[in-house]
């Protein structure tokens, strides 16, 4: 029964395209001044279920059910209504916050158009004053600084509070956030969450969230929805969903996010380990510099670390602390100073071209988004082999028959090898990539947030494989992050870094167990908890 704070209903909500069901009887409601939770995997029916809301379905989607604003009915309403509806009472923020913002205009000129339409404003000065007025509402200390950027000016939590504060104009009655906060930084991520819990607050408005993680749930929603193959399989207030969930799915999605308890866990189990051979890895005072025009910035300042076979080191630090260009200086794709810096007992510096690119070939790079790093007009099978191929001294049978075990090693059957890289999932694709930087059997893997993007259900998976890899082949692994709880249940040693500066460094029982730093305090306190609220205060 529909009551007075109901805001958004939707009843029986079937979404399909090319007569392939894509949402099936989506029941959900949204109340003022409440946040309630859309949870699934990628693929299951989330954003889609939003976007036919207010009829921004696909060409050709078929929607039928019912999705009441307030009363008013939008399934079927004209597309005139609809804008109207989109730009007067629906704000939205989606999960990219720099495709949501054009890179060749200004903050300030993004908020002209967006005032124009929303809010009916036009004149410089008016639109200035209310810039400022959106930009500080959602917690930007210097609102003109941020109008007066272009979007790569600003960092990724930036970005993301200013599409808030877009979606903010000509306030809203509700607001969809469809993953506001992934791949953002835990400290940037905990900001966003507060600042949405703060906007319900203080507006009112109702907030349709949308998550794979349960634990960005568990930090703010009220509500939730838990979505699978487009059928709900559960629904609840949070206490009840996360406190005593009855779906095995839904479980699955709680059991998948990384916990600070069970990285000290794993952490106090890796203590006790025995350091056995000699370092694959030595740095000392391992310094980068980056000179543009008009100046210099020192990326890396005096970092070092031992790695030995079989062990993984977790980097850890914000956005621009410098962690991928450790990793890249350890690949050799970067100019480095360091007073020691040793890949096998060798420096590559001291050697010839040749004899520096076969020790640099012996270590293997993962990156961030598999979708970027493999070529989408080539098969698994080709990507896969390229390092082979570079190297030019392997037959074809051989090419096949290693590619097929570096599959198998990953947990992909050899029949991969003719799919392209858009018939794979995400988590497929980065075990490809991790396929692919092993294929050489490297002495040292670097792997440069390989799970930031993925769902939590299939970061576990991908974890697991790379767990299972290093216990096999007995390689070491830098493993960069900005989660310590993603860091701590897989790395043997921790360290955190901030502005190019290691600030903290030793056993990942000793990082996270007893941190001694106040930032590495900060990033502890920041990692997403399902449970944080249903404890007794």
């Amino acid at each position: 029964m529909t009551t007075a704070s109901d805001l958004l209903v939707l009843d029986a909500l079937h979404v399909a395209i090319a007569g392939r069901t894509i949402v099936s009887g989506l029941d959900l409601t949204v109340r003022r001044g409440r946040i309630t939770a859309l949870v699934g995997e990628s693929g299951s029916g989330k954003s889609i279920s939003a976007l036919s809301t207010i009829g921004l379905q696909p060409a050709g989607a078929e929607v039928r059910g019912s999705a009441r604003l307030d009363g008013e009915e939008l399934v079927g309403l004209a597309p005139g209504p609809l804008r109207q509806v989109r730009a007067h009472r629906v704000g939205t923020v989606f999960q990219e916050p720099g495709q949501s913002l054009s890179p060749v205009m200004k903050v300030s000129a993004a908020f002209r158009d967006v005032l124009a339409v929303r809010e009916d404003l036009r004149g410089a000065a008016r639109v200035r004053e209310r810039t400022r007025e959106l930009l500080a509402s959602v917690g930007l200390p210097d609102p003109d600084r941020t109008a007066a950027s272009y979007p790569h000016e600003l960092s990724g939590g930036e970005m993301q509070r200013v599409v808030i504060a877009l979606a903010l104009s000509g306030d809203p009655d509700l607001l969809i956030a469809d993953e506001p906060t992934t791949a953002l930084d835990v400290t940037v991520q905990r900001g966003i969450l507060e600042l949405l819990r703060r906007i319900v607050e203080e507006r009112a408005v109702g907030v349709l969230l949308i998550t794979h993680d349960m634990g960005v749930v568990g930090e703010i929603a009220d509500e939730v929805v838990v979505l699978k193959d487009g059928a709900v399989v559960e629904t609840g207030s949070v206490r009840e969903v996360l406190g005593n969930a009855s779906a095995p799915y839904t479980r699955e999605l709680l059991t998948a996010v990384p916990r600070l308890a069970e990285a000290l866990e794993h952490a106090s189990a890796a203590d006790g380990a025995a350091e056995e051979g000699e370092p694959v890895v030595r740095v000392e005072g391992l310094s980068v510099e980056y000179r543009r025009r008009g100046g210099a910035h020192r990326a890396l300042d005096g970092v070092g670390m031992e790695i030995r076979p079989g062990q993984i080191h977790g980097l850890v630090g914000e956005s621009g602390s410098g962690k991928s260009t450790w990793g890249k200086a350890l690949a050799g794709l970067v100019p480095v100073e360091a007073s020691t810096l040793e890949l096998g007992g060798v420096d590559p510096r001291t050697l010839g071209r040749a004899a520096r690119r076969a020790a640099y070939a012996q270590v293997g790079m993962v990156f961030q988004n598999p979708a970027s790093s493999l070529n989408p007009r080539r098969t698994v099978g080709w990507s896969v082999a390229e390092p082979l191929q570079l190297e030019g001294t392997t037959s074809r049978a051989d090419a096949a028959r290693r590619v097929a075990a570096a599959l198998e090693q990953v947990r992909l059957p050899a029949s991969y090898t003719r799919r392209l890289p858009h018939e794979l999932s995400g988590g497929q694709r980065q075990r490809v990539s991790i396929a692919r930087a092993l294929i050489r059997r490297p002495s040292l893997l670097v792997a440069d947030e390989p799970t930031s993007a993925l769902d939590v259900t299939i970061q576990a998976h991908v974890i697991e494989v790379l767990r299972e890899a290093i216990e096999e082949a007995r390689f070491a692994c830098v493993f960069i992050s900005h989660d310590l709880a993603v860091v701590g249940s897989l790395a043997d040693h921790v360290t955190v870094l901030r502005a190019g500066r290691a600030v903290e460094q030793g056993t990942a029982r000793e990082v996270l167990g007893s941190p001694q730093h106040e930032y590495t305090r900060a990033l502890l306190a920041s990692i997403p908890d399902p449970e944080r609220r249903l404890s007794p205060r």
